[in-house]
């Protein structure tokens, strides 16, 4: 069974930093483009990061640049490290592996979630 995983949500502060990690099991993903996208409550999923399989440098959405960084560490984990974290950062964050991975919350296998809440 092909799964993502998330984990390392939980609660800053305005300011603060977190780190979200990303495993993936049940095959290799080393051909997937994998990224990372977030969703607010009462808002559509969107899109925070995204690292291609070819080594180019991830892809950020304007909202994060200078303050998030994402990276893989093999073909199976991923990794998002998250500074300067402010309250509209707040969410369920998605890991998300596919073939063609875009800005689009469309892909070909999503992890669970986990949760990101910046309190002021």
């Amino acid at each position: 069974q092909v799964q993502l995983v998330e984990s390392g949500g939980g609660l800053a502060q305005a300011g603060g930093s977190l780190r979200l990690s990303c495993t993936g099991s049940g095959r290799t993903f080393t051909s997937y483009t994998m990224g990372w996208f977030r969703q607010a409550p009462g808002k559509a999923r969107e899109f925070v990061a995204i690292i291609s399989r070819s080594g180019a440098p991830p892809y950020y959405a304007d909202f994060v640049k200078g303050r998030f960084t994402a990276f893989r560490n093999n073909g199976q984990n991923m990794v998002l490290e998250m500074n300067n974290l402010q309250p509209d950062d707040t969410g369920v964050y998605y890991c998300a592996a596919a073939l063609t991975l875009t800005s689009d919350p469309v892909a070909d296998h999503w992890g669970p979630g986990t949760q990101v809440t910046v309190s002021s």
